[in-house]
């Protein structure tokens, strides 16, 4: 009988009480172990991501991108002659539309943010802007699912699963990719899935509320019995794939068994915010028995990535209730209290803590909205695919930077656009990994987070 190091790993501590931490330190380096921590393809400024994803499409000009001509030019009609008003029945004739809030210059960088996001505004020193983002379509679905997989139209793996994929984790008792999602997205699960990857690197949806988890807690008796039970499984686990030698699916199936195990012990510490001083509590809005809403998110991103997770998003909203303005922007106005105070948060706990220098903050939404309308005086804005703004803080992201912008009027990206690939290419240069050398071969052919596009935006980096 042939014995493999992983069924002698096994074998020899499988009956003690240390078993999951032995066996999380001895498998991490195995090839069986698709989680495994791996070198980068170069010196990464980042060790991990928190993703911030604002569902239905922030405003670029009544948030980040400060427009005053379309200030002084609200209600002139405009007439575009372009190819891609072709695409937008009812936008060949349009009539510009001044923003809500006001801007003002913040911080010593004196960037201009409106007053939408008070208290984002005040650490615009510690921001990378990107007003000249663009994406390739304009409905939700398939803007969303652009922003998260690089594909448009088709499921594909996510960025975070690409990340787990790449780097793997430095703590096998927590998944690799993290999604905490207290409501389901536009484009659903492809939000976090790893479609053709091993499934080990699709991402765990963290719910707000009494049970973050489902089914964490123990149905045995004793940790001892369930420790011989596991050790029973993968024993019959292990045998079944020494015969299908190289099965992603059962290494995956295997691994997950593992992966449950220590997060029986590690996710609810990790959710546990008791020992949260009351000061960091208040950065995040947040109060002693707080257990959901943005902050919360936060809080437990900042816990997650202390613990070694690779990458984790957070999502505000889902599919409804969320920034999609068409009727009145006054919804901004009531969405946005909601993440400013958390966010600013997450950035002041995250700097002090000195732990800014390693965690790339990323902010972003699937598009832009209309700095303008089809009629004359609606109250709010339409999809706008053609620009908007995102932001990067933290880790190699140059502070109180603005790169490229729009139009005088924020139609188009003007200067230096950025497209979601570029977005994408330079997320995961900061993570040390060279985003044309991360492929898998899947139907023939060789496919990458950023399909065959993407540059990195080296201006933004320090």
């Amino acid at each position: 009988m042939t014995f493999s190091r992983r069924h002698f790993v096994k074998s020899g501590v499988a009956g003690s009480l240390l078993m999951p931490g032995l066996l999380s330190e001895l498998l991490a380096g195995d090839a069986a172990n698709p989680v495994a921590p791996r070198d980068p393809h170069f010196p990464a400024k980042a060790k991990s991501v928190i993703f911030l994803f604002m569902s239905g499409g922030v405003s670029h000009v009544d948030s980040f991108d400060h427009k005053p001509t379309l200030f002084a030019d609200h209600g002139k009609e405009v007439v575009f002659d372009h190819p891609e008003t072709r695409n937008r029945p009812g936008y060949e004739k349009i009539f510009l539309k001044r923003p809500d809030w006001k801007f003002s210059p913040r911080g010593q960088s004196g960037i201009e943010v409106s007053d939408l996001f008070p208290h984002i505004a005040g650490q615009a020193d510690e921001i990378a802007f990107i007003r000249s983002m663009h994406t390739s379509h304009s409905n939700h679905y398939n803007a969303t699912l652009g922003m998260h997989t690089g594909s448009f139209a088709f499921a594909r793996p996510s960025i975070g699963a690409w990340m787990s994929y790449g780097l793997g984790t430095v703590n096998q008792n927590l998944p690799s990719f993290l999604v905490l999602a207290p409501q389901m997205p536009y484009a659903g699960t492809q939000v976090w899935a790893s479609d053709f990857l091993p499934g080990a690197h699709q991402g765990t949806r963290v719910f707000s509320g009494p049970e973050p988890v489902a089914n964490l807690s123990r149905r045995v008796p004793s940790s001892k019995r369930q420790e011989m039970e596991l050790a029973a499984l993968r024993e019959l686990n292990e045998s079944h794939l020494a015969t299908r030698d190289g099965d992603a699916q059962l290494a995956t199936r295997i691994k997950a068994f593992e992966t449950a195990f220590g997060m029986q012990s590690e996710m609810p510490a990790a959710l546990d915010m008791s020992e949260e001083t009351e000061d960091t509590l208040g950065l995040y809005g947040m109060t002693r028995d707080t257990r959901e809403g943005f902050g919360w998110q936060c809080l437990a991103a900042r816990r997650l990535v202390e613990r070694g997770v690779r990458f984790v998003e957070l999502i505000h909203t889902g599919s409804s209730g969320n920034w999609d303005s068409h009727g009145n922007m006054a919804d901004h106005g009531r969405l946005a209290p909601q993440v400013d105070q958390p966010i600013a948060g997450l950035l002041r706990d995250l700097k002090q803590r000195g732990m800014l220098d390693d965690v790339l903050v990323v902010w972003t939404t699937e598009f832009g909205r209309t700095p303008f309308n089809n009629t004359a005086d609606a109250p709010g804005r339409e999809h706008h695919n053609w620009a908007f703004t995102s932001w990067l803080a933290g880790a190699g992201v140059k502070r109180g930077y603005v790169h490229g912008a729009t139009d005088e009027h924020g139609i188009r990206a003007a200067e230096k656009p950025v497209h979601v690939h570029d977005f994408h290419a330079t997320i995961l240069h900061l993570m040390g990994i060279d985003h044309e050398r991360l492929t898998w071969r899947h139907g023939g052919r060789d496919y990458r987070l950023t399909d065959v596009h993407g540059n990195v935006v080296r201006d933004i980096l320090v």
